[in-house]
């Protein structure tokens, strides 16, 4: 409008303002559709399968809370930034052995290999009768630090992991009639980082790192048995066998019997991570049994391939045969 004269609209320009009306509305789709894409793309936090629920290990505030760069998420099967540690319960499948094992995936304590070292695990273990605890404990985490993206100190006590653990065995064996649990036959396995945890927890059960905070603390956090694949910081040095002193000053005859496997081509960790282990086991007569093979690299979990080494898991339920854990 110019004074009180409107300005008339001639029919080309009537046909500009459509076309452009059409445009933005295409592009607001456009944006609408990229906006729902993107969130759908946007990281989770960790949900067990349907059916599972995650129960949080501590009934408050967990004890030695490291800080962490932002919220839990979950990235192509990796979570991270997890400060409310959970574990989450598997039943077996068909006949319960009454045998059942705590899962600690790896990640250098950066993150957790959720799928590939944790429910992937548990698939293979509730098949053979197993109740699987998957443990999503806290990292990032020593000896990995967040604020440097570094690893200053790679053979550090993970003391928060490590209390996350031992809470976990603990709570297993208080719910062990609950859910039909031989309170004896409670082990861990762990891949990597996670396989360094298990070292941690097997010999140091009889450090308490926490106050107790309730009537589940006075269980023992001893496993029955131990399995470490791919274990990380124990070897004080590739080409060394010289056990990382945070483990080795714990080993004693009350260490569980533990299987051991690794690679010769793990250029992650080396095979002297599980060669320093098994040879300090071996002094203290701990029963320890190890496996190593030529190729096969590091983080394979059960994924097959052709090399020798995805055999391993019948390797391992032959050894729970052999130490009483499953029926032979």
């Amino acid at each position: 409008m110019v004074g009180d004269r409107f300005t008339p609209i001639s029919e080309g320009t009537s046909s500009t303002m459509k076309l452009s009306c059409a445009a933005a509305l295409a592009g607001l789709l456009l944006a609408s559709v990229c906006q729902g894409a993107a969130s759908s793309a946007e990281p989770t936090v960790w949900q067990p399968s349907p059916g599972h629920a995650q129960i949080p290990i501590w009934p408050g505030a967990a004890p030695d809370e490291p800080s962490v760069p932002g919220p839990e998420t979950q990235t192509q099967g990796n979570v991270t930034n997890v400060t409310r540690p959970t574990m989450t319960v598997y039943a077996p499948q068909g006949k319960n052995t009454g045998a059942a094992v705590v899962v600690i995936p790896g990640g250098g304590f950066q993150v957790l290999a959720i799928d590939l070292e944790g429910t992937e695990i548990c698939d293979w273990l509730t098949a053979r009768g197993v109740t699987c605890v998957l443990l999503k404990y806290r990292v990032p985490s020593l000896p990995y630090v967040w604020q440097c993206d570094c690893r200053p100190h790679n053979r550090s006590l993970s003391t928060p992991s490590l209390e996350d653990a031992q809470r976990t065995l603990r709570l297993v064996r208080a719910h062990a009639a609950e859910w039909r649990i031989d309170p004896h036959k409670v082990g861990v396995i762990g891949f990597s980082a996670g396989g360094y945890l298990v070292a941690e927890v097997s010999t140091r059960f009889e450090s308490r790192l926490y106050a107790p905070v309730d009537a589940a603390d006075q269980e023992s956090s001893r496993p029955d048995f131990a399995i470490a694949l791919y274990p990380g910081h124990l070897a004080l040095a590739r080409n060394s066998i010289a056990l990382n002193p945070e483990v080795e000053d714990h080993i004693t005859p009350q260490t569980p019997p533990t299987f051991l496997l690794q690679n010769e081509d793990d250029h992650v960790d080396s095979v002297e991570d599980a060669l320093s282990y098994y040879m300090g086991l071996k002094k203290a007569n701990v029963p320890v049994e190890l496996h190593s093979y030529a190729q096969g690299g590091h983080a394979f979990g059960l994924r097959p391939t052709k090399l020798p080494v995805s055999g391993w898991p019948q390797l391992v339920e032959t050894w729970l045969g052999t130490i009483g854990m499953l029926s032979q």
